[in-house]
């Protein structure tokens, strides 16, 4: 059995780590350079660059849902599948899991467990378009200019960007929506906050910018499923 530390030696330990915790922030700090207005642009530019020539993004994912109404996060995990500027497919694995496909114009959220489907119509500045939004502004990033206010910083090998509403609309789904990118310049960590405070944190791994089939964004609800229109056709 160990013998435990001396007072004095532990005195010492506990006086430490202030010291290590303050350098250890300083080093967070200046590993973090602030981009200027000019950079972001930049940033941005070369962000549609890549979009031009590589429009595909799969990656795996893992979110933390945490909403003032609920005691405890809402934790899933899945993969998910982009085509720029708007085709997307987002598979939840576990016990609940869920096929949300969208091919631009329709969006559809598949529920095995239940052998039931919702279809949504796009563009109708509905509820589900927030959702769309919070996807779309993650792996796409096109026009963002245009609803938000920018600010970022190089951090290591790649860069985070906090994200301000401008537009009331935007002000509606979104307080604020930060994001983090890999060198790859494909989003690696988002956290969008939403005006009534409820978070949701999303962590990104083993992307690719390989090429996806177009079937992969069309869906077609299997034989003997329920299907319901919330928000009406």
């Amino acid at each position: 059995m160990k013998a435990p530390q001396p007072i004095q030696h532990r005195h010492r330990m506990t006086k430490l780590s202030p010291l290590l915790l303050a350098l250890i922030f300083v080093a967070l700090i200046v590993d973090a350079q602030s981009l200027s207005e000019g950079d972001v642009k930049n940033l941005l530019a070369r962000i549609a660059e890549r979009r031009a020539t590589s429009p595909d993004v799969r990656a795996d994912f893992r979110e933390q849902k945490t909403m003032h109404l609920l005691n405890k996060p809402i934790v899933s995990s899945g993969k998910i599948w982009f085509h720029a500027p708007n085709k997307f497919r987002r598979e939840i694995a576990g016990n609940s899991p869920s096929v949300t496909v969208s091919n631009g114009r329709d969006l559809w959220i598949y529920y095995p467990n239940f052998k039931s489907a919702e279809h949504y119509s796009l563009g109708k500045r509905s509820p589900v378009d927030a959702a769309i939004a919070a996807i779309n502004t993650a792996l796409n990033l096109e026009n963002v200019e245009s609803t938000f206010r920018i600010t970022g910083a190089k951090s290591g090998n790649g860069y985070t960007l906090q994200l301000l509403p401008r537009s009331p609309s935007m002000k509606r789904m979104f307080q604020k929506f930060d994001l983090r990118l890999n060198g790859d310049l494909v989003a690696e960590r988002t956290e969008m906050t939403q005006p009534n405070g409820d978070q949701v944190m999303t962590a990104y791994s083993n992307q690719t910018r390989a090429t996806i089939p177009a079937s992969t964004f069309e869906f077609t609800p299997p034989a003997g499923t329920a299907i319901s229109t919330p928000l009406g056709r």
